[in-house]
């Protein structure tokens, strides 16, 4: 039988959990309104916010009023709604610190295959469901894609993405991809299925494609980058506009030459250059 003294400290570490669970919740919650900000986006509302977020728009009224007195946001009285904040600028720039030694050694020969293909080769980084550029070097020609470091591209769909999710650890793999089941809903099943061949490309050729999928516009190869003993995972693509940038280039070489380029930066990361 459970004395009043053990019912009351089951009663206080239960509470104590719930309030825990309450504070993640909140956090997770302003993170996916600062995510929900895009490249392109200037200045959001809470209605804007609200819809990108399927948060309730009280939530996003209190959370937006919490980000803006922290720094995270900034509001424009004239316009009644908001922008990012110096606050995100400096969580940024810690993070672009961190990899500051990796893209430094990267870009020269990002610049390399780029200026050689007529391609943009970029470096990117995990980000939710997402890929972010962290950098990014562009070829000549006309039809190359004017993406910007920042840009954010759909994991799933995206070489990069996929290179990633075949890269993992398959703990990490397994948990990332019942993460995935829940946030596409009815999409996951053919979502799987493309997940499947990716991962196939990887563990055979070491890289990933995508061949006008996520815009049928442009097609790339997505190669990872494996770091602290798999515990980092970066991801380097190439690719163009799908006119040019065929499924054979891709396989014949690209795949391989942005292979090459990160079998180099590994070889210089063991000598010590990073």
């Amino acid at each position: 039988m459970k004395t009043t003294r053990g019912r009351s400290s089951a009663a206080t570490e239960a509470n104590s959990e719930a309030r825990d669970w309450n504070n993640v919740t909140t956090l997770a919650r302003g993170f996916s309104i600062l995510r929900a900000f895009g490249p392109n986006d200037e200045y959001l509302g809470n209605a804007d916010l609200a819809q990108r977020t399927k948060l309730p728009k009280s939530t996003v009224s209190r959370l937006t009023n919490t980000l803006t007195r922290l720094g995270y946001l900034y509001y424009s009285e004239p316009r009644e709604k908001y922008r990012l904040g110096p606050g995100v600028l400096a969580l940024g720039f810690s993070y672009l610190n961190v990899t500051a030694g990796i893209r430094q050694l990267a870009r020269p020969y990002m610049e390399r295959l780029a200026d050689d293909e007529d391609v943009a080769v970029a470096l990117g980084a995990p980000d939710q469901f997402h890929m972010t550029y962290i950098e990014l070097c562009q070829g000549h020609g006309p039809l190359i894609l004017r993406h910007k470091v920042g840009t954010r591209l759909p994991m799933v769909h995206t070489s990069m993405g996929r290179a990633y999710i075949s890269a993992l650890p398959e703990a990490r793999r397994l948990a990332l991809m019942a993460q995935l089941r829940e946030h596409l809903g009815d999409e996951w099943p053919a979502i799987e299925k493309v997940l499947a061949v990716a991962y196939d490309d990887y563990q055979s050729r070491g890289f990933c494609l995508s061949v006008a999928e996520f815009s049928a516009q442009v097609s790339a190869v997505g190669v990872p980058l494996i770091l602290d003993d798999e515990n980092d995972v970066l991801v380097f693509n190439c690719g163009g506009a799908a006119q040019r940038v065929t499924r054979e280039l891709l396989e014949d070489v690209l795949g391989p030459r942005l292979q090459a380029l990160v079998a180099t930066l590994k070889q210089q990361f063991r000598g010590g250059r990073l």
